[in-house]
This record gives C-alpha cells, sequence and structure tokens, in this order.
C-alpha cells in the first residue's frame, strides 16, 4: 500500500509496540504530528511544555513499562533540546528511539532556518542515529532503531527524518514484529 512518509512511522511505531509517544510540536515534524491525530485511537501522545520534558517523560515511561520509550522533535533547537534525556537514557542503558525533524533535504548544509546536525551532535550520547534521506529506507531504519535500541547494552538511537521525507508516498510493507530483525538490512 501507498502511504506518506509520515504514516510509515506511525505504522512502524506500532508494529515496534508503541503505544505512547512524547513529544512537542513544530514545523518541521507537523506531517507526522497529522498522521498522529489520523492515528489517534491506536496511538497515544503526550504533548509536554518543552523537547527536554518529552525525552525524560520517554526515559521514564521506558523505566516503568520495560518498552522502548519514542520521543519526538521538531528541527534546530527542538532536536538539540534532547540531549540533556538522550545523554541521561545512554548513561543509564535505557531503550529509547528519539524522532527529529529537519529541514527538506534539498537544504541540508546550507544553515537554514532551524538547521541542526542534529546527529553529528548526538554521536557521543547515542547508541547509534540515523537521517533518512530516501523515504523508500524509512520503515526499514526505523525497525532498526528499535533493534539497536533494545538489544545488547540498551541505550537510545535517533533518527533524523527531513520535512520532504515525511510528505513523501513510497509502498509500504508491513511487517510482523517476529520478522523485523531479520529484515532490517540496511
Amino acid at each position: 500500500m501507498q502511504l506518506s512518509g509520515s504514516d510509515i512511522i506511525i505504522e512502524c511505531l506500532l508494529e515496534q509496540g508503541a503505544d505512547t509517544v512524547f513529544g512537542y510540536p513544530g514545523g518541521a515534524v507537523l506531517n507526522i504530528y497529522d498522521s498522529l491525530y489520523k492515528y489517534s485511537d491506536k496511538i497515544r501522545h503526550i504533548i509536554t511544555s518543552h523537547e527536554q520534558g518529552a525525552c525524560h517523560a520517554a526515559d521514564g515511561f521506558s523505566r516503568a513499562t520495560g518498552k522502548t520509550g519514542v520521543v519526538i522533535a521538531t528541527s534546530g533547537p527542538g532536536a538539540t533540546n534532547l540531549t540533556t534525556g538522550l545523554a541521561t537514557a545512554y548513561m543509564d542503558s535505557i531503550p529509547l528511539v528519539a524522532i527529529t525533524g529537519n529541514v527538506s533535504c534539498n537544504l541540508l548544509g546550507l544553515d537554514s532556518f532551524q538547521e541542526v546536525d542534529i546527529t553529528g551532535v548526538t554521536i557521543p550520547i547515542t547508541k547509534h542515529n540515523f537521517i533518512v534521506k530516501n523515504v523508500e529506507e524509512l520503515a526499514d531504519t526505523l525497525r532498526l532503531a528499535f533493534q539497536i535500541a533494545g538489544s545488547g547494552r540498551k541505550g537510545p538511537v535517533l533518527v533524523d527524518i527531513p520535512k520532504d521525507i515525511t510528505a513523501a508516498k513510497c509502498e509500504y510493507t508491513p511487517k510482523a514484529h517476529a520478522d523485523i530483525f531479520s529484515a532490517c538490512e540496511i
């Protein structure tokens, strides 16, 4: 089935058993928030007053439930506001997937408004991070992020998704949770 990148994000969260996400909306993640609204009968979004609080809430949710916590933040300062929470999750081995928005792919590297190389910023405080520049790689990247966050010594993984990738459409094939580990080879 053809889905937008933002719908693929929510479908993958549901595949991974995520029923709650924390975050604070902003321009680069508006498409994701539209999809969260569309799927609001299946996944709960808890809005916070600040991205740092959202990251700490996702961390606490993971500690309390044993599930991988999920946090969403917009580009630039929204993404950088996650760093304290990511560092905490990294130091305490808490599985967390952080989804950040970014400027469109054609604007990356041009010092665009609210553009930050969040993957570069978070290298020391995440197990791994990704920037998705092709919508066809989005689903498997998210699946791999959850696999990395929850395997071995657990910890946070960041997935940076430019706004044009959340709007782009591609073919999406759901995978059963048990099939995901063998399918995640990017």
